[in-house]
């Protein structure tokens, strides 16, 4: 059972109703949760007669505006985000997915369903980018506008586990984004962050730092920053990408000779357009809950709405929870470790600079402490 807060986004029941339409025809096997106006709701399954024998609707006649303040959405119990989040929560939904308020799914999801461990502060927002491979994740993109060292490891842990699990690599190589790839440059914390990873204590293909070329290269699988300049960094790719695509349409209709060519590059043209498509990567997941939360785009069309729902699937379908919380169990271990190893250290005299593997995980420690 998958739950859908249908009146999430731009469009409402018109994109997510339909949205899971979509997603049905290719597995006929799942059932839907549309959580909603009942009236709005039906006047689409009426059209969908499959989706409507395989959905129950759960009415209310309440939704989170997208502009509507966190406080305000979260003394609010009965919206349809609300109910979505819920079903998850009691065990009714594997996932859900909203095209919502982003900070009103963000602060609803970590009261109903909490935080995987009592060290995580705040979910991670993560994002399918295109590159020249296919398809990398970055992470964070909107939820932490500043990270600490401990955070930037934490957020590598998670997206590590999410393409492993979306994207089926199984040792994902991940690099920090920075302002340059030497290691004087940056801020302190992601300098400390890259120098944990380094001591590769955690088992982590960490690759080191990368810079914004590096997004649309490939040249690593994860990409981990915080949440302002991951979110800038992706409102920036896709105002290019559709840029680019807007001066295409307008060169290829400049000139009758314009025009054949386009007809001639259609196929390929067809081809580029879906590869830079922010529609094509829709599917943000929530990670560090205890539950599966999908942030779609609220402006998604009906195809990125259920490219969505396919990640909440595929999350659904694998064992990424479990992936996560072993990872920042190990995580905390090697924190304690790190911690009675610089106390023996300065009880015995000697300097904690003399083993920099504890002195760094001393330092994330203290950060959180």
């Amino acid at each position: 059972m998958i739950a859908i807060d249908a009146m999430g986004g731009d469009h409402g029941p018109a994109v997510t109703v339909c949205g899971a339409g979509l997603v049905l025809d290719e597995r006929p096997d799942l059932f839907f949760q549309l959580h909603g106006d009942e009236a709005r709701i039906n006047a689409e399954l009426a059209r969908l007669p499959k989706l409507k024998a395989r959905s129950v609707v759960v009415h209310t006649d309440q939704c989170v505006a997208m502009d509507e303040k966190p406080a305000q959405a979260i003394r609010r119990r009965n919206t349809s985000l609300a109910n979505a989040i819920n079903a998850v929560k009691s065990g009714e939904a594997r996932a859900v997915i909203s095209a919502g308020n982003t900070g009103a799914l963000m602060a609803l999801s970590k009261m109903i369903l909490k935080m995987m461990t009592d060290d995580l502060e705040r979910p991670a927002i993560g994002c399918s980018w295109p590159n020249k491979k296919g398809f990398g994740t970055v992470l964070d993109v909107g939820a932490n506008v500043t990270s600490d060292a401990r955070q930037l490891i934490e957020f590598a842990l998670m997206g590590a586990a999410f393409h492993r699990a979306v994207r089926g690599v199984e040792k994902p190589s991940i690099g920090l984004l920075n302002v340059g790839s030497e290691d004087v440059k940056g801020h302190e914390e992601v300098r400390e962050a890259h120098k944990l990873l380094r001591e590769n204590a955690l088992g982590l293909n960490y690759h080191g730092f990368v810079e914004g070329t590096d997004l649309c290269a490939g040249t690593v699988d994860v990409v981990v920053t915080d949440g302002f300049t991951g979110n800038v960094a992706l409102k920036t790719a896709e105002g290019t990408a559709r840029f680019i695509k807007d001066l295409l349409k307008e060169a290829f209709k400049s000139s009758p000779l314009a025009m054949l060519g386009a007809l001639v590059a259609g196929p390929a043209l067809k081809a580029m357009a879906q590869r830079i498509d922010p529609a094509a990567g829709n599917g943000g997941p929530l990670l560090g809950l205890k539950g599966i939360v999908i942030k779609s785009h609220g402006g998604a069309d009906v195809r990125a709405f259920s490219n969505a729902i396919k990640v909440g699937l595929s999350l659904a379908a694998s064992g990424y929870e479990r992936d996560i919380i072993e990872s920042l169990k190990q995580f905390s271990q090697s924190i304690d470790e790190a911690e009675q190893a610089a106390i023996a250290a300065a009880a015995a005299g000697t300097s904690v600079e003399d083993k920099p593997a504890a002195s760094q995980l001393e330092a994330a420690g203290n950060k959180v402490n």
